[in-house]
């Protein structure tokens, strides 16, 4: 097979949903076409070609850990009792003991693929969650009905909302879901998915293009990678081949969707378009055995994903100052949780040539100055937005 990298000029013109390839040479066989269907649907012989059911079932086991993380469970008596620990980590770790029995023996796991993309991943920070987990069902559930006070777990109220907090006036379940968008949803989407050490992992790249399908499936398992990568996003929409502004996503879950769909609605107009846009295209351009346009669409996607995650580290460090401000401790501290998380994926965000936009140890001396909630300066707060804006260019 030719390789069109090194004997091809291309030039890419895209006319609303139509990408034409056209190159510095007579001969037809080097033209290449690629057409983005209206919707992502993809057909082989009238089938669907599309499958990432393995990404909804953990989005969704995210969703019921967050619960865990904030709630009671009924036994089975009755009686309504935390999750313990065990119970948590089963969950996280195991893909076991959810209450929606669906969610089990999928062989789906959320820990083992959170900071796990095969272009990043560090341990160290999967056992970040395990620390949360541990430090929830310790200190914060022993202390559910007492006041909350510097260096004291327990209730925080003040005239806009409750929250459970431990010593250090970290929320929990949102520190840790919020982390779980960049540690889970961004990383494998950006940094395992549409990078090559999947799409192109051993003989996929010549299997793609000679049309040989994975063992028992009507797809191949470059387009598979690609549909995973776009699960990761849509998992948990009604209608995924509807996820553009004509139809609009929803924001279902926890996870990455619902403040995608935030920073559509407001801080970055259009972005769910060119997102869905390029899903679209370079799904396509992988059917069309166009590497080249499949990857410029990678890119779009991961630099447009990662800016979700900068924009939402801004808007709770703001939010945070001026709720403090405003004398309402709880409800500064919900948010500052929330950002706490946020800062936390920043290591597994994307500038589009596969390097984060601060590394992990700029991001763990972020979150040493958000250790303790109840002296944090706002100098600090300031200085890292200043930063994340000037970095990601938002």
């Amino acid at each position: 097979m030719k390789n069109y990298k090194s004997i091809l000029k291309v030039c890419l013109v895209m006319i609303t949903s139509f990408l034409f390839v056209s190159c510095d040479s007579d001969n037809d066989d080097n033209v290449i076409e690629v057409t983005a269907p209206a919707t992502y649907e993809f057909l082989r012989d009238g089938v669907s070609t599309v499958s990432f059911s393995g990404q909804t079932t953990r989005l969704n086991q995210v969703d019921a850990i967050y619960n865990a993380l904030n709630s009671k469970a009924d036994d089975g008596s009755g009686a309504q009792k935390f999750y313990t620990e065990a119970q948590i980590d089963a969950m996280f770790a195991d893909g076991a003991g959810f209450m929606n029995a669906a969610l089990n023996g999928t062989g789906k796991k959320v820990r083992s693929k959170t900071s796990a993309g095969c272009a990043a991943g560090n341990s160290a920070t999967q056992a970040q969650f395990d620390d949360q987990i541990a430090d929830f069902t310790a200190n914060v559930v022993s202390a559910w009905s007492a006041d909350a006070s510097a260096g004291v777990a327990g209730k925080l109220t003040d005239a806009t909302r409750s929250i459970h907090v431990n010593g250090a006036g970290h929320e929990i379940d949102q520190t840790f879901v919020k982390g779980l968008i960049g540690g889970m949803c961004l990383d494998q989407i950006v940094n395992n998915y549409l990078q090559p050490c999947q799409l192109d992992s051993g003989t996929r790249r010549d299997d793609n293009t000679n049309g040989t399908l994975a063992s028992g499936k009507n797809y191949t398992d470059m387009e598979h990678k690609w549909d995973e990568a776009f699960g990761y996003l849509y998992g948990q929409e009604a209608d995924y081949s509807r996820a553009d502004l004509g139809s609009a996503p929803t924001g279902n879950g926890t996870t990455l969707n619902k403040y995608f769909k935030k920073i559509n609605d407001s801080n970055m107009p259009g972005i769910s378009q060119t997102v869905y846009d390029a899903f679209k295209l370079g799904r396509a351009a992988i059917v069309a055995g166009n590497y080249e346009v499949r990857d410029a669409q990678a890119n779009i996607i991961k630099i447009n994903l990662s800016k979700v995650i900068g924009y939402k580290s801004v808007d709770y460090l703001n939010g945070y100052m001026s709720k403090m401000a405003a004398g309402n401790t709880a409800d500064a501290f919900h948010a500052l949780s929330e950002g706490y998380g946020f800062i936390m994926s920043l290591q597994f965000t994307n500038d589009g040539n596969d390097n984060p936009h601060f590394t992990k140890a700029e991001v763990d001396a972020m979150l040493a100055k958000l250790s303790d909630f109840w002296t944090v300066k706002d100098s600090d707060l300031t200085s890292m937005v200043s930063q994340i804006k000037s970095k990601m260019n938002i």
